[in-house]
C-alpha cells in the first residue's frame, strides 16, 4: 500500500500526517477505541461518491495517532444509513457477545431511516479485532427525527454503561444507563444553556480529565458538543462544559459562566470525539477539520475530508474560570526531520525569509516590542499568502486566510482570532502546519485555532514581518514532520 501522502495530485497536495480517506467524501470520527495495540479511527463514509450520503462508517487502525491503515468499510448503510455513534471493549461481556473468552468490541451508533426520517440508536459487534461487524439491531428509538450521536463508556463507580446522546434540534444532552449494552433507562437532560442559540446539538462527548494546574488528584468532567451554526465564525463549532457526574446527571461546575466555551476558535474543527482505553490514560481526541458551511466545496479529489492532529486534553485553572487545554500528541516527536532554529531575529516590514517546509512542527516565542503587528506568511507561488500572528494591542492571536488562495465558497474568507489572557511581553506559539491546514496553540494550549486553506498553486514560501515597529522572534524551532510510513504487521 503507497503512503498516505502519494495520493492526493497538486495543486492541493495530500496532507503529511494529517489522516484522509483514500478517496470519497468523509465526515465525523466515529467508534475511537483503543485495542489489542492498535487505534482505530471508524468515521461517517459514502463509499459512492465525493458529496454526502450513503452513510457508512469507514475503518482505519493506527499504532501511533499518525500513521494509518485504511481497512474494508466496518458498517455499511443497509436499509438504514450508519450515522455517527461510538465504540467500546466490552470486557466483562455483559452484552453476551463474545467468544471463547475474548471480550467483543461493540459500535453504538445512529440508524437514519430515509423513508420514515427516524433517527434511533443501534448496535453491532465484532470478535475479531473490529475487521467485521455481526449486526444486533435497534436498541433504543423514542420516535425522533432529531435523536443522534450516542457516546458510550463504562462508569465505574455505578458499574454500568452510560450513554450520552443528543435531542439534536432541543440543544440537549439525554443521558441512559445499561447493564448490558441492549437495554437502556433514561436519567436525566442536560441542556439547552443560555449559550445554546444555535440550530442544533451535535456528536456529544463526556469524559473526566485532569486539572494540570490543580491539587494533586484533582479532576472535573467535561461535557462537550458540537453545534451545526453560529460557532467562533460564525459556522459549525464546538462548546464544553466543565462540572460534576454522578452516572445518572451532569451538574454545572459552581459559578460556571453560562457563556459558550469554544473547544476551537478556528473554523474547522467539529464532531470532535474522544478515544476510549488509551492504555497510558491519556484523554486523546480528533475532529473533523471543515466547516458544515463549506464542506461539500472544499477543492481537493479524489478524498473530500480531513481529520485533525490527534491532541491531548487537560483542564487548567484560570481565575474563576475552567479552561479546556489542548496540545498535539506526543507521538508527532517522533515523526520529526531534521531541526532548523533562528535566534533574535529582528522584524521589520521588509518580510524576512524563513526556510522551512510545508510540514512542519514550530514553536517560536515572539517578543512584539513596539511593533503593531507580527506575522508569519506562508505564500504560494501565485502571491497567495495566509498570515499567522499577534496583534500586541489586543493580545490576539489570529490565522488570516482572505488572501490565502482562489475562491472556494463565501463563506471561506475569514480571520479568526483568539483572545490571549491578560499580559504583556513575549508571547511563545506552538504551529502545526501540513500543506493545507494549520493548527494553532497559545496559552498553554487553551487558545487553539484550527483553519484549512487552498493554495492557489506551486510550492510554499515562509517569511516573517512587523507592522508598525520592530519586533523580534527570540527562538523559532522547527522540525519537518515526515510523510506517513505504514507500520510493519
Amino acid at each position: 500500500m503507497l503512503p498516505a501522502a502519494a495520493q492526493w495530485p497538486a495543486p492541493d497536495p495530500r496532507p503529511s500526517f494529517h489522516f484522509a480517506p483514500e478517496r470519497n467524501w468523509m465526515n465525523d470520527p466515529n467508534g475511537l477505541v483503543f485495542f489489542e495495540g492498535e487505534y482505530h479511527l471508524f468515521y461517517q463514509y459514502n463509499p459512492h461518491g465525493d458529496r454526502w450520503g450513503h452513510m457508512s462508517w469507514g475503518h482505519a487502525v493506527s499504532r501511533d495517532l499518525l500513521s494509518w491503515e485504511h481497512l474494508p468499510i466496518a458498517i455499511p448503510e443497509t436499509e438504514v444509513m450508519a450515522f455517527s455513534g461510538s465504540a467500546v471493549i466490552d470486557w466483562k461481556n455483559t452484552s453476551g457477545f463474545g467468544r471463547n473468552g475474548k471480550p467483543p468490541m461493540v459500535a453504538i451508533y445512529t440508524g437514519f431511516d430515509p423513508v420514515t426520517k427516524n433517527q434511533s440508536q443501534f448496535v453491532a459487534y465484532s470478535t475479531d479485532r473490529g475487521r467485521t461487524f455481526s449486526r444486533h439491531g435497534k436498541v433504543l428509538d423514542i420516535g425522533s427525527a432529531e435523536f443522534r450521536d450516542p457516546k458510550v463508556f463504562w462508569h465505574a463507580p455505578t458499574q454500568r454503561w452510560v450513554m450520552v446522546v443528543v435531542k439534536a434540534s432541543e440543544k440537549k444532552a439525554a443521558f441512559y444507563s445499561s447493564r448490558d449494552l441492549k437495554q437502556w433507562q433514561h436519567e436525566s437532560d442536560f441542556g439547552p444553556t443560555a449559550s445554546s442559540t444555535s440550530v442544533n446539538w451535535e456528536c456529544p462527548d463526556l469524559f473526566e480529565l485532569p486539572v494540570a494546574n490543580g491539587k494533586p488528584g484533582e479532576k472535573r468532567w467535561v461535557l462537550a458538543v458540537s453545534q451545526g451554526d453560529k460557532g467562533p465564525d460564525n459556522g459549525s463549532g464546538g462548546q464544553y462544559f466543565v462540572g460534576a457526574f454522578d452516572g445518572k446527571a451532569f451538574t454545572l461546575e459552581p459559578g460556571w459562566e453560562d457563556t459558550p466555551h469554544w473547544q476551537d476558535l478556528g473554523a474547522d474543527f467539529y464532531a470532535s470525539q474522544s478515544w476510549s482505553e488509551v492504555p497510558d490514560g491519556r484523554r486523546i481526541w480528533i475532529g473533523w477539520a471543515t466547516d458544515l458551511r463549506y464542506a461539500h466545496a472544499i477543492p481537493t479529489t479524489p478524498a473530500r475530508g480531513l481529520m485533525t492532529l490527534p491532541r491531548t486534553l487537560t483542564l487548567r485553572r484560570e481565575g474563576a474560570d475552567w479552561r479546556l487545554a489542548q496540545a498535539p500528541v506526543r507521538e508527532l516527536e517522533s515523526r520529526r526531520g531534521a531541526l532548523t532554529q533562528l535566534e533574535d531575529l529582528t522584524l521589520g516590514e521588509t518580510p524576512v525569509p524563513l526556510k522551512l517546509g510545508e510540514s512542519l512542527d514550530m514553536q517560536l516565542a515572539i517578543d512584539p516590542q513596539l511593533a503593531s503587528q507580527v506575522a508569519l506568511s506562508l505564500t504560494d507561488a501565485q502571491g497567495y499568502t495566509l498570515l499567522i500572528g499577534y496583534t500586541p494591542a489586543t493580545r490576539e492571536v489570529f490565522i488570516d486566510r482572505t488572501r490565502a488562495g482562489p475562491h472556494v465558497h463565501d463563506a471561506f474568507p475569514d480571520r479568526n482570532i483568539a483572545a490571549l489572557p491578560p499580559g504583556d511581553g513575549p508571547i511563545t506559539l506552538r504551529l502545526v502546519v501540513d500543506r493545507s491546514i494549520v493548527e494553532l496553540f497559545a496559552a498553554d494550549g487553551t487558545r487553539v485555532i484550527t483553519d484549512r486553506f487552498f493554495r492557489g498553486g506551486g510550492a510554499l514560501s515562509w517569511s516573517a514581518h512587523a507592522l508598525g515597529g520592530r519586533a523580534r522572534i527570540q527562538s523559532l524551532r522547527a522540525w519537518p514532520i515526515e510523510p506517513a510510513v505504514l507500520p510493519g504487521r
